[in-house]
């Protein structure tokens, strides 16, 4: 496991949030601006609370969380675990080209 990248559950919870078009959607939203949920409902053509789930999922995976300013909830973007996954991602790679410049190796020594 490369240091400070996820670990294998919290890995699992960021690409699932991931793997949906509107969870990103969202996270690109308040990563550029934070907004409330109501705001997030408007842009989209689903139920509020699908939007809430929406938003729990990516809260669940740490890519968002949460602050109260009065009766509203504000939902930001959280770009450590962003940051995290993308060291994961670059390991994955690496391995990938040591794995490519090993192939290599061997068929130039043939």
């Amino acid at each position: 496991m490369v240091v400070g990248a996820l670990s294998e559950s919290a890995a699992d919870r960021v690409f699932h949030a991931l793997a949906d078009a509107t969870r990103r959607d969202i996270l690109i939203r308040v990563i550029r601006s934070g907004q409330s949920v109501s705001e997030l409902a408007r842009q989209y053509p689903m139920s509020f609370a699908a939007v809430q789930k929406h938003v729990a999922v990516l809260e669940r995976a740490q890519l968002v969380s949460k602050t109260r300013r009065g009766r509203e909830q504000i939902v930001s973007g959280e770009v450590e675990a962003l940051r995290r996954a993308g060291l994961l991602l670059d390991a994955y790679e690496d391995l990938w080209r040591h794995r490519a410049d090993r192939i290599s190796q061997i068929l130039e020594e043939e």
